[in-house]
């Protein structure tokens, strides 16, 4: 059920203990509007939590994707409440490495592992090399995903005739890391990136933290108006787990996603 008075994505979470009692009303109405409470007007309380939750496991988002049932309203919920923003344009467009290292990336979409599941392949190997990751060991010692991005990063830059400046790193936490020491370089959270969509840009990299020192990661194409991002990544798969046998374009990261660390931005670099 569409609203009859669609409002803007305040951009930052609302959650329990909300100060903003108008935005709290807000989402209120729009919950009653479909059956949903009681609430204590204008309070974000626990039971505000239950009744958001038991929206959010019986509602989807815009694209017909399920709901985080967390209790929070994020850009999803609330959309799906109010109706979806659209995206914004970014006010500083990519750099020129930025969109070669995407179009590297795109260029290697359908590699795929030799044998599946081996960490190993002719276009792998070369990947892997790029760090001076060593081929030996047992496939979990050769993880690429991170190896990938920095080989099309590497390649655009020779392309470009200019220098890399993505660290030289196979370890997709080492690299969110170290990109805080790269001189003009930009750490986007997700929650600031989920507050604006105006902040994600082509060819910006992105890390996911599964904590125990595991990640993952890849190069951003473009968000999509509901807040997921469209990727191309290595070493991943269209199954959702955390690591693969291919290099693939997805749709299915969201902003939202609570394993989602955030965006490195080095458009001016």
């Amino acid at each position: 059920m569409p609203t009859t008075n669609p409002r803007p994505f305040p951009k930052r979470l609302i959650k329990k203990g909300e100060a903003d009692a108008t935005v709290v009303k807000a989402v209120q109405a729009e919950l009653k509007k479909r059956g949903y409470g009681p609430f204590t007007a204008g309070v974000f309380d626990a039971q505000m939590v239950a009744v958001v939750k038991l929206f959010q496991a019986q509602n989807v988002d815009s694209q017909g994707n399920a709901l985080v049932v967390d209790g929070e309203i994020g850009r999803f919920t609330w959309g799906a409440l109010f109706g979806v923003p659209a995206a914004t344009a970014s006010p500083t467009p990519p750099s020129p490495l930025m969109l070669q290292a995407l179009g590297m990336a795109a260029s290697q979409i359908g590699q795929m592992e030799a044998p599946l599941g081996s960490n190993r392949g002719p276009m792998v190997d070369l990947y892997l090399k790029e760090t001076g990751v060593p081929l030996t060991g047992s496939p979990d010692t050769r993880a690429w995903c991170m190896a990938f991005v920095y080989w099309a990063f590497e390649h655009a830059a020779l392309n470009l005739g200019t220098t890399n400046v993505a660290p030289r790193t196979a370890g997709c936490l080492d690299h969110w890391g170290r990109a805080r020491f790269v001189p003009g370089a930009v750490r986007i959270t997700s929650a600031e990136a989920l507050a604006d969509l105006s902040l994600v840009k082509p060819g910006q990299v992105f890390i996911c933290d599964f904590g125990h020192g595991l990640g993952h990661a890849g190069i951003v194409e473009r968000v999509l108006p509901d807040g997921r991002l469209v990727t191309v990544e290595g070493n991943t798969n269209n199954d959702g787990s955390r690591s693969g046998v291919g290099v693939f374009r997805l749709e299915r990261r969201k902003l939202s996603d609570k394993l989602l660390k955030g965006l490195v931005d080095y458009s001016a670099c």
